[in-house]
């Protein structure tokens, strides 16, 4: 399969530091361009990452007839508008969660995929992740019963008033950045989608956005909860219970690209961890794995396990959460 040639529009860390040096290393991308609003900055990165153009401008990558497709990290408020210009210029887009500030939002990119075509997806690599993949076959096969519930807990602790996560007018706070990820491997997990939420939001009093958020997702045949923050400190863990047995994923989000990870799979026959059993993956980077099923995406026309519209789904959740901690009540999705 020839590798698909690919442009990334800012600089942003989660960019230079994870996703580049993943795909630079995947099988089926090809890093060509990198462009920023400075120039010196996309040539800095540029030659520092090994990458043959820098751009001075997004529009100025855009207009790259050799790039095929476009990797969007930009801030929040950025994702759709420059992920509509990407297809409108005939550039397939991988664009980073949340794909949208809201679903009405994200319905615009619906539409432009539509019109144009083109391929657009939202980033979320843990679905690709052996571990999750193997999460939800235990939970398909039955080994741990009827699912029924899921738990998540998705911390960090960040008070630079300067960070994009901080500015609530971009779309800054903890659900955006990290709660949607309970969320989508939550109806992951279930294969269904939930019907109505509840949640419960504590606000940073200067910097505005939401740093302390719980939920509750009723799905059809169970429930999944969820607390993350921005000011908390660090950690991550996620429980999937059933009626005979668990399944706990030691680091379920940033998995690392450098170490094995691992799960546990409990019967519950003895108290505290004493009958679960690990089960370790090898070493793989999550975001060189989603570029490449991107790519091959790209290449086959096949349609994408999650596409748009799931993603879609995923935003008319957060609103809801959104909805139900303004008004104190359960909300629909």
């Amino acid at each position: 399969m020839q590798p698909v040639n690919w442009g990334i529009i800012s600089t942003a860390l989660i960019g230079t530091a994870k996703v580049i040096p993943a795909m630079q290393k995947s099988k089926h991308c090809r890093i060509q361009a990198i462009a920023s609003r400075d120039l010196a900055l996309a040539k800095k990165w540029a030659t520092q990452l090994g990458i043959p153009k820098a751009y001075g401008s997004y529009e100025e990558l855009l207009a790259d007839r050799e790039i095929e497709a476009v990797y969007n990290p930009l801030p929040n408020h950025l994702h759709v508008p420059w992920s509509i210009k990407a297809a409108e210029a005939g550039k397939h887009v991988l664009c980073e969660k949340p794909i949208a500030l809201d679903a009405k939002e994200a319905e615009q990119l619906v539409a432009a995929r539509n019109r144009t075509g083109k391929l657009i997806t939202e980033a979320f690599m843990v679905r690709s992740h052996p571990q999750w993949l193997r999460a939800r076959e235990l939970v398909r096969q039955g080994k741990i019963g009827e699912l029924r519930a899921v738990q998540g807990l998705f911390t960090y602790f960040l008070t630079d008033p300067e960070n994009v996560r901080n500015k609530a007018d971009i779309g800054g706070g903890g659900l955006y950045d990290i709660g949607c990820y309970p969320i989508v491997t939550s109806r992951f997990l279930f294969g269904a989608e939930p019907t109505r939420v509840v949640g419960l939001i504590e606000r940073d009093p200067v910097l505005k956005i939401d740093r302390l958020a719980s939920a509750i997702l009723d799905f059809p045949t169970g429930q999944a909860s969820f607390m993350c923050s921005t000011q908390l400190v660090p950690y991550q863990r996620m429980q999937i219970l059933g009626t005979k047995g668990r399944i706990e994923v030691e680091i379920p989000f940033n998995a690392p690209p450098d170490q094995p990870c691992r799960i546990f799979v409990d019967d519950g026959s003895a108290l505290g961890d004493a009958s679960a059993k690990e089960e370790a993956f090898p070493v793989c980077d999550q975001y060189a794995i989603q570029g490449d099923l991107f790519s091959e995406a790209i290449r086959s026309g096949k349609p994408p396990e999650f596409p748009l519209e799931n993603a879609v789904q995923n935003m008319r959740i957060i609103d809801a959460i959104f909805r139900s901690a303004k008004a104190g009540r359960w909300e629909s999705v």
